[in-house]
């Protein structure tokens, strides 16, 4: 296969400054209202970004369960490389990629935890399933074969049956963004992309870069 030669034209859509919302999380909400229109599989998936404290990056697939004004919520191990890089580095970026739209959404900011009752909330909505996998995954470390997982998954279910608590260790973050670009795939490589800066006052500003 010749890599080299693998390339789409992107011809759907424009992106126009006169066209989009003052507010980065306006106009983020009219994309996201598009996109789960489009019938995108797993339309909330996103890149998060994290770097150590030594500016070492690593990045993998979360899934959006949330987003208001505040910012955008995830939820995953806080003793995971991640949420141990986040606890050292608290700048993170985010990326959603929806090819059908030919569009990519990039938000740079800081992240936190959730309160205990957004964390709460979210873990005692998911499946048993899901619940005891919360805790028989010591996600991130080294482990001798899949059999552990398999043992402490056994182990759970016998302890908690169908009623499992949130373990410490695990619940929600919120990343609240300072920058927001949206890149819209145009034709021959001459692509739309607009960022929006975050003001004091909450106001945006938006500018567009080459692309």
């Amino acid at each position: 296969m010749d890599i080299a030669g693998i390339r789409k034209d992107y011809k759907l859509e424009a992106l126009d400054e006169t066209g989009v919302a003052k507010n980065a999380i306006e106009q983020f909400s009219q994309w996201w209202e598009e996109a789960v229109k489009s019938n995108i599989e797993e339309v909330n998936a996103m890149v998060l970004a994290t770097a150590s404290k030594e500016g070492v990056p690593t990045s993998r697939i979360v899934l959006l369960k949330g987003f208001d004004a505040n910012g955008f919520i995830f939820f995953t191990n806080y003793n995971s490389r991640k949420g141990l890089q986040m606890a050292e580095n608290n700048h993170v970026s985010l990326l959603f990629f929806w090819k059908e739209l030919e569009r990519q959404v990039n938000i740079i900011g800081t992240v936190q935890k959730t309160d205990t009752k957004t964390s709460d909330n979210y873990f005692f909505s998911r499946p048993v399933g899901s619940r005891i996998g919360a805790w028989s995954s010591p996600q991130s470390t080294i482990i001798d074969s899949r059999e552990v997982l398999e043992q402490n998954e056994q182990q759970y279910k016998q302890q908690f049956g169908e009623t499992v608590p949130r373990p410490p260790h695990w619940g929600g973050y919120i990343v609240k963004p300072k920058s927001i670009e949206f890149w819209q795939g145009r034709s021959n490589r001459l692509h739309d992309r607009l960022l929006y800066s975050l003001q004091q006052g909450n106001s945006w500003t938006i500018e567009r870069l080459a692309p």
